[in-house]
């Protein structure tokens, strides 16, 4: 596998760090302090960032870049891809991705695995709540304050 290329840009929730490998997006990292701005032509680069761009101002409610997620374990995987089916401005639970999944009482291993997801945003992780509809951390970013922003830009509300 090819060494990873880079681009950072600012967002409204700080510096946005997209990562690609072999023509596809492998991690992405908002970063709360300490990154610096990046250019990179890369064509895959290029559309994840005015698709990220595009979803900060509204005007974007899918992600259609290509992304690699086959660094997590097959669980992570799993975990991942029902977080993929939340749809902008919808939430569900850790208990109901651990239902989803067939693990019906590994919601505390689900949330390890939202917690690890390489691609915030695009496998939209903010979008997890605890049962009761709260806000039980998240780990982008400057951790829950980005959360919330997040949820108030898809018009859901945050306890």
């Amino acid at each position: 596998m090819q060494k990873p290329s880079l681009i950072a840009f600012n967002s409204p929730i700080g510096i946005i760090r997209v990562f690609e490998a072999s023509g596809k997006v492998t991690a992405i990292d908002i970063s709360a302090k300490g990154a610096k701005i990046a250019t990179n032509n890369s064509p895959v680069l290029q559309t994840a960032k005015s698709e990220l761009e595009q979803y900060f101002a509204g005007k974007l409610t899918k992600f259609t870049f290509p992304v690699d997620i086959s660094s997590g374990t097959e669980f992570q995987r799993n975990v991942w891809r029902q977080i993929g089916r939340i749809n902008f401005g919808k939430t569900k639970s850790y208990s109901e991705i651990a239902k989803a999944i067939g693990k019906p009482k590994a919601a505390r291993a689900v949330g390890g695995a939202v917690g690890s997801n390489p691609v915030p945003l695009v496998i939209g992780c903010h979008r997890v709540m605890g049962a009761s509809g709260k806000i039980t951390g998240y780990s982008g970013g400057k951790g829950i304050p980005t959360k919330e922003w997040l949820l108030e830009h898809e018009g859901i509300p945050s306890k």
